[in-house]
This record gives structure tokens, C-alpha cells and sequence, in this order.
């Protein structure tokens, strides 16, 4: 079963979009759902001696089983309900001291009872857990996930009882020099199962998936798809958008999927400045789902993007799914809705999420705030490129992504990558999962961060052969913080090898909040202010610009920053400290995305 899933997963690619069917159930939180947020048992497990026997092989009378004793004299050397509690969703770092640097295998047991209706079907349904899972339901186990930012479902139908239910779930933070992202990152590795746990009950035959969306580069067509899952696969599906005055009846195949497509004239479409979502209905004779849909056109002419068919700048900032106010991962609605409000503060219009899927409530809530919203895949500075399964890897968690997203309006930008260094290798493997991403989505831009190098000491070239293949050109550039002074952004030009758009998805410096002094002194707030005054004014002269996301909105934990006094564990590149605390920086960058609001009319 679990070599099918994998195939299935992989051969997704291969398939044109309009068929496209999502690996995990869409709009899980749309359906009769039960949380299982809350204390759970957890055992640390260095050794592995709950999934290992002494054969380092699989054992099938590991931890997964939750045994009890059957007699006193029967030996089992653990025990669940005698372990510790952990909340979940959550990471292990920030929850207990002892766990704050430790990656390995952590188990975790939550017991629950539930009672099933008559011919309804149940899921147990993760938002994700970091970084490899492993997930048993009363002893049977359901399957494997790698992968940390992405959903995956088990059906449990068939084994859930009324009462005493034990979900067994391994969680293996260790990073891999296959895995994706590989063993370098610049940010925490937090572990755990870091964001929701639900138990989805649907009808034996239920609306599994859909898409609906404006069709490529159209403003008046809706096109997408329904798909049914259970024994009752032929059944007629109305589609309805109550504002919009619109019912539309499809049948299902024999397989369970409809496509669709039908004019939409006159329906109000979503912008950041009037973030309109419709509400959405599908029904058949036997489930029904809603859904609150944005509708949109994104596309690109020569070196503009245009949104709703009119050019825009995108006025950005990037952000990690650091919790906002203390230690951890970022786990609530409320933390990325303050985030967020963050952004919009500083007259954003658009966030990078990087460098992985972030939790789906944070694409949600933007599009109802109206911030545009690039959407990153973890391929991330050095990956195994020669390696098939790496590959596949990257392109099961960038299929998961986007078919978890692929309703959000605000989601305009898939991006394959971040910073990764030029090779052949590299470059088939880019360009493989762009062409995967067109297959399973065509309605939204390709991005990635591309590499760039100068020509002389005063021009900046931007000729990464992968910029062939995308639509919207990412570079990050640190002129006056890994790249000379802040002044040496006087005298730079840019030139770019394409007619395309150019996003510059990083740029910035460090500094400690608090710390001032004068704009030569490293560290301070003066010096990070000055550098973002030269960047800006560079900025205005390259004619192919189309957007910013400086790095970064708040300061985030990462263990490769260890300046005693000054990072302390942080990335301080934030503009806005851990604490809250808005550094100098910030209003300059709420200045200039003033200005280009002003010079927009928007």
C-alpha cells in the first residue's frame, strides 16, 4: 500500500491539470471535523529502540502497539500513559528545555473515543509534523509521511472504535543529506507535530477535491474540476455561487471526476485592495462542501505582472513560521493573523512564505486581508540533485502544496527554490519540478530565487540559465551586509539576460533591536536603517523591478547564529524583533511602499 501511495504521488506529475486529483482531502476544515489539539503523551526515543529490534529491523511489537500488560509478570519496558504530556499541535524545543537542540525520534499517544454514523467514512487528517512520520492507529499501522510542511491523511473507517482509541504517532526531526530541505538550512528545525490533528468524517461517497478558479489568463471563465470518492463515483454535482447568480450541474465518470468550465461575466474579482471572496457550493445527492474562493487573473506581459489585467508592484516583506511573540514554531491563527497585520502595517500587498509550505490558515487568512502570497517549495541552498529519490521527494511536497492551496486567490507564485547554486544537475531538477507545477497548476506564476554574479565591481548580471523556465525572475541580494558597504548601492546597475519581471525576494542586514549608535557601527539599528536607505535608492533605478520582499519581517531562532550578546540563536535581520519591537528599518520600508501605493493610485 504505502509503495502504490508513492507511485501514485509520483505519477500526479506526469498527468494534464485538469485532472489533477490532490493526494489529501480539500477543505478538510469545511467538513464535520474533531480536533485532537491538546496534551499528549510523548516518549524520547535516542535509540530507536521502539521501532528497531535488536536486528535493526522494523519491529512489529514496537511503541506503535501501545502495549499494556496483560499480567504483572509480562515485561514491557515502556509505558504511554506513564510518560510525560506534550501540547500538539506544537514543536518539542520550546515546550521542554531538555529537547531545545535535540533531533531524533519523539513519540507521541493521544487516546479518544468516537462514534462513526452508519455509512460514514473517518479520516485522521495532519497538517504536518516535522520531519518524518510514521502513524498507528490501535496497533495497525496506517503509513509513512516525509516531508515537514505539508498535509497527509490516513481513512481509519475500518479500525476505530466507539471508545478507548490509541493514535500512536513517530516523529523524526533528523535532518538528511537526501531529504528535502538537505542538512543546511538557516532557520530552526523544529520538531514535533506542529500543526493540526483532525478526524474528518464524510459520507461513504464524498466530495474529495475540487478546484475552482478563473481559467488561464481569462477574467470571465471559471474552469476546474470535482471529484467524488466512495462507491456512488456517477452522480450529478452542482456547483453554486449564490452572489453571482450561478448553478452549474455536472456528471461525474465512472471514475468520480468532472470537469468543468462556464462563463462567470461580471463577477466581482479579488485584489488586494478589495479581497472578495464568494461563497462557494458544491453538493451531490450525497455530500456537500463549501467554500470561500477568491477569483483572479495573474499573469505576466514582457517585464510586468499584471493583476486583473493591470500592472502592479508587489510591495512585500518575507516571513518564517516563527511565532511572533516568544520561542517555537507558530502553530495558531492568531500568531500568523499578527504577523500579517504586521505586513499590512507597513503598506505590504504581498508576502514571500519562506523557505516551505506554511500552515494553511496563514494562505487563508491572506486572502482575506488581501496579501498577495508567494508560496515556496524547501528545496533550499544545496540539494542531492543527482539523486531520483531526493527528486521525487521535492516534487511530492511541491504536489502536496499546491493541491492544498491551489483555491487560495492570493496565491500567485509557486516557487521552486531558493538560492541554489548553478550546475547541470541542479538545472534538470528545477526545471523538472516547474514543469510539474504547470502541469498541476497553470493559473499561477513560476518563481524561484536565482543566483546572480557581476560582470566588473558595479553591474549585477542575472543569467541563471533556470530563469528560462520561470515567469517572474527572484534574486536576493545583501549589498552593504555580505556584499561591501552600504554605499557600493550608489554606483550598481542591473542587468537581466530576460524580459521578464524581477522580484528581489531578499535583501537587508542585521541588527539588534534596541542597539543604537552611529551608521557605521555593525550591529546597530542605524547601520541596518542606512543600508535599506541605499538599497531603496538602487531600487529606483532598475527599470525591470516589480517587487520587494525584504528579508526579514521579524527576527527568527536559527542555531547557525551565535554571536554572544547580539544574536544569541536569532537571525536579526528582522525588522521587527522577536518581542515585537519595530526597528528603524521598518518605517523606512513603510515609507517607501507608501510611495509606491501613492505613484499607483492604489
Amino acid at each position: 500500500m504505502k509503495k502504490l501511495m508513492v507511485l501514485v504521488l509520483f505519477c500526479l506529475a506526469s498527468l494534464a491539470a485538469a485532472q489533477v486529483v490532490s493526494p489529501i482531502m480539500e477543505n478538510v476544515r469545511g467538513r464535520e471535523h474533531t480536533s485532537l489539539a491538546g496534551s499528549w503523551n510523548y516518549i524520547v526515543d535516542v535509540y530507536e529502540v521502539g521501532f528497531y529490534n535488536y536486528r535493526w529491523q522494523e519491529d512489529r511489537n514496537g511503541f506503535g502497539r501501545d502495549a499494556k500488560q496483560a499480567n504483572k509478570s509480562q515485561l514491557i519496558e515502556y509505558s504511554f500513559d506513564d510518560s510525560p504530556l506534550m501540547y500538539v499541535p506544537g514543536d518539542w524545543h520550546s515546550q521542554e528545555e531538555k529537547l531545545f537542540y535535540y533531533e531524533g525520534t519523539v513519540w507521541f499517544k493521544r487516546g479518544f473515543d468516537y462514534k462513526l454514523k452508519p455509512g460514514n467514512r473517518l479520516f485522521v487528517y495532519f497538517g504536518a509534523a516535522n520531519y518524518e512520520s510514521i502513524t498507528y492507529l490501535n496497533g495497525k499501522k496506517l503509513g509513512r509521511h516525509e516531508g515537514g510542511f505539508t498535509p497527509f491523511q490516513y481513512e481509519i473507517t475500518d479500525l476505530v472504535k466507539e471508545t478507548g482509541n490509541s493514535l500512536v504517532v513517530k516523529v523524526d526531526n533528523k535532518r538528511k543529506p537526501d531529504g528535502v530541505p538537505g542538512l543546511n538550512t538557516d532557520w530552526f528545525n523544529f520538531g514535533g507535530i506542529t500543526r493540526d490533528v483532525l478526524l474528518v468524517e464524510v459520507p461513504g461517497t464524498f466530495i474529495s477535491d475540487y478546484k475552482v478558479q478563473l481559467k488561464k489568463d481569462s477574467m470571465d471563465t471559471i474552469a476546474g474540476f470535482v471529484k467524488l470518492d466512495g462507491p456512488a463515483k456517477e452522480q450529478e454535482v452542482v456547483l453554486s455561487i449564490a452572489a453571482a447568480n450561478i448553478n452549474q450541474t455536472v456528471k461525474t465518470d465512472a471514475n468520480g471526476y468532472a470537469a468543468f468550465e462556464f462563463s462567470a461575466g461580471g463577477i466581482a474579482l479579488w485584489s488586494p485592495e478589495e479581497p472578495i471572496l464568494h461563497d462557494v457550493v458544491l453538493s451531490s445527492s450525497s455530500d456537500i462542501v463549501s467554500d470561500r474562493i477568491g477569483l483572479r487573473c495573474i499573469q505576466t506581459r514582457g517585464d510586468e505582472i499584471l493583476l486583473n489585467g493591470k500592472s502592479i508592484f508587489m510591495r512585500g516583506v518575507c516571513i518564517h513560521e516563527q511565532a511572533p511573540l516568544h520561542d517555537g514554531r507558530a502553530t495558531t491563527p492568531e500568531e500568523a493573523l499578527t504577523k500579517l497585520k504586521w505586513a499590512k502595517e507597513m503598506n505590504c500587498n504581498f508576502v514571500r512564505l519562506a523557505h516551505y509550505p506554511h500552515n494553511e490558515h496563514t494562505v487563508r487568512l491572506a486572502d482575506e486581508l488581501g496579501l498577495l502570497v508567494w508560496a515556496e517549495n524547501p528545496v533550499y541552498w544545496t540539494i542531492n540533485w543527482g539523486n531520483p529519490d531526493t527528486y521525487k521527494l521535492a516534487q511530492k511536497q511541491l504536489t502536496e502544496m499546491i493541491c492544498r492551496d491551489k483555491n487560495r486567490a492570493a496565491v500567485v507564485i509557486w516557487s521552486m527554490s531558493n538560492e541554489t547554486p548553478v550546475t547541470e544537475a541542479r538545472l534538470n531538477f528545477q526545471i523538472g519540478l516547474a514543469t510539474t507545477a504547470r502541469e498541476l497548476d497553470n493559473t499561477r506564476l513560476i518563481s524561484s530565487a536565482l543566483e546572480k554574479h557581476y560582470e566588473g565591481d558595479k553591474t549585477v548580471v542575472i543569467q541563471d540559465p533556470f530563469g528560462d523556465h520561470l515567469d517572474v525572475i527572484g534574486v536576493n541580494e545583501y549589498i552593504g551586509w555580505y556584499d561591501g558597504r552600504a554605499t557600493k548601492a550608489d554606483g550598481v546597475s542591473w542587468k537581466m539576460a530576460y524580459d521578464k519581471p524581477l522580484i528581489m525576494s531578499e535583501f537587508g542586514a542585521g541588527c539588534k533591536q534596541g542597539y543604537h549608535g552611529d551608521k557605521d557601527t555593525i550591529w546597530t539599528e542605524e547601520f541596518q536603517e542606512d543600508i535599506f536607505v541605499h538599497t531603496i535608492g538602487m531600487f529606483k533605478r532598475i527599470p525591470f523591478l516589480r517587487g520587494t520582499s525584504p528579508w526579514i519581517l521579524t527576527d527568527f531562532q536559527s542555531p547557525r547564529r551565535l554571536l554572544p550578546g547580539i544574536q544569541d540563536g536569532w537571525n536579526r535581520k528582522g525588522l521587527i524583533s522577536e518581542k515585537g519591537q519595530k526597528k528603524k528599518a521598518f518605517f523606512i520600508m513603510q515609507a517607501y511602499y507608501a510611495e509606491k501605493q501613492a505613484q499607483a493610485g492604489q
